[in-house]
């Protein structure tokens, strides 16, 4: 309990006290499952925290042991987890296979990979970290899915309902299922191997009872589709995998359609990696050097500062200094306050990534107006800050030991900055025309005009958008 209590204090200096406080209640009251694969979105929803605050909780707490953090694998179909691991660079296979659906997929870091948290077993010992005590409906709801499943509470009484039979196989473990099969198409389970056989029933009903046989031993085995008559059958389950499994009959109807396609927000790989506290906290060893993960829709900011270096010649050294220095400050500052991160710095140029394309604008709008707020504090026009933005696919890489992104959009937003001016802020059209962003701008007193425009490098021609402030405000 000390060593406990002492973790809780460090988190105290470090994170949120909202968010800490929060955790800290839910590891000493809330049931165990709760404390399983925590979904931080959920979590901070049902508790009224900023999700910022909440996800740089959990990352602070798992770094210091209160909670392991684990990087999921799901199926876009039935929201399953394929591989779970606790570094992402582990889920290190091309496509992952979906024995339940029978689809493969590629690993896209903003769409397919969530990451999830559960107190140590140092902290509080919970069920799930011995998932083989735990019941076949808890199995299901606490491992076999991920977090953005969103699980009905009685749970148990619709697995019950979409299937025919379920039962607990230890190593070793030979039994049999004694039923009638219905019309229809059932999918035979093991949740714990992810092992299925496909039964499509049709056709006359026979008394003839049949006989079959599934040995569950490898992951993700997919053993084919039978095509059976209605009636009776003898279905053997024969356990070699060297650990327990949960075989069952599932019903492909309405009750298994709810549980595989009800959805919820979760932290996604790519939310994480844009992080600030993350960034901060793991700098090097996210992923291996040769290592490339796609993402399929990132939002990239890069700024420069204008006229730098004719700053330090009007100022001087140490004033422009410090003014250079106040300056990456009210950016890093921006780009954290609105759940982005600063990938890297270059002279006085910064890039930064966001998972969405409003959260970009609006840390852009923050800039401007930390910018303005700094000359008018001085009297003068000394900073001038030009914006780009730009929204596309791109590759998460590891580059001089640093987590970094590549790929066309990366480039098109930097040649979009290159072409911007201090008295707007520039977007590509992926951009300005996000629904989100056209609220933004709407409430925030913006405009936007667009006009047709040739990147450096870049062979098509581009429709970029100015995003400035309106004619009464600016005269203001």
């Amino acid at each position: 309990m000390a060593e406990s209590s002492a973790l809780w204090d460090l988190l105290r200096q470090t994170a949120d006290p909202d968010a800490v406080a929060a955790l800290k209640l839910a590891v000493e009251s809330d049931s165990d499952r709760a404390l399983n694969r925590i979904n931080p979105l959920a979590f901070a929803s049902a508790r009224g925290l900023s999700e910022e605050a909440t996800i740089g909780a959990l990352v602070h707490a798992a770094r210091l042991g209160i909670f392991d953090m684990s990087w999921n694998m799901l199926c876009p179909g039935c929201g399953g987890v394929l591989e779970t691991s606790a570094a992402l660079k582990t889920l290190n296979r091309p496509r992952y296979f979906c024995a339940f659906c029978a689809e493969d997929s590629e690993p896209t870091l903003d769409r397919l990979i969530e990451v999830t948290f559960t107190v140590n077993p140092r902290v509080r010992r919970i069920a799930a970290h011995d998932p083989s005590g735990l019941s076949h409906a808890e199995y299901m709801r606490q491992i076999f899915w991920g977090s953005g499943a969103d699980i009905p509470e009685d749970v148990e009484g619709v697995i019950a309902n979409a299937t025919l039979d379920v039962m607990d196989l230890q190593p070793g473990e030979k039994a049999a299922m004694s039923l009638s099969l219905p019309k229809g198409f059932v999918i035979a389970l093991d949740p714990v191997t992810h092992a299925t056989l496909f039964l499509e029933i049709d056709g006359e009903e026979t008394h003839e009872r049949r006989s079959l046989s599934v040995v569950l031993a490898d992951a993700n085995a997919h053993f084919g589709s039978r095509k059976l008559q209605p009636g009776p059958a003898r279905i053997t389950f024969e356990n070699k995998s060297g650990q327990r499994t949960l075989p069952g009959l599932w019903v492909n109807g309405p009750e298994l359609e709810a549980l595989s396609t009800r959805r919820r927000p979760f932290l996604t790989a790519t939310r994480l990696l844009c992080n600030q506290t993350f960034r901060d906290l793991y700098r090097s060893g996210t992923f291996d050097p040769e290592q490339r993960f796609k993402i399929t829709s990132l939002t990239i900011l890069f700024t420069d500062l204008r006229g730098s270096t004719a700053l330090y010649d009007r100022v001087g050294d140490l004033a422009a200094f410090d003014l250079v220095r106040s300056h990456f400050d009210e950016l890093i500052a921006a780009v954290t306050a609105e759940g982005g991160a600063v990938v890297k710095t270059i002279g006085d140029a910064v890039m930064a990534t966001f998972p969405t394309a409003e959260r970009a604008l609006r840390s852009a709008m923050r800039m401007r107006e930390a910018m303005r707020r700094i000359n008018e504090e001085r009297g003068s026009e000394d900073l001038a800050l030009n914006i780009g933005l730009h929204e596309g696919p791109c590759l998460a890489v590891m580059l001089d030991e640093r987590q970094d992104y590549f790929g066309q959009t990366v480039n098109i937003a930097s040649r979009v900055q290159d072409l911007a001016e201090p008295t707007a802020i520039l977007a590509t059209k992926p951009v300005a025309e996000n629904a989100e962003v056209a609220r933004l701008v709407g409430d925030a007193g913006y405009r936007l005009a667009s006009k047709h425009l040739s990147l450096r490098g870049v062979s098509e021609t581009f429709e970029i958008y100015e995003i400035s402030e309106a004619e009464a405000r600016a005269a203001a």
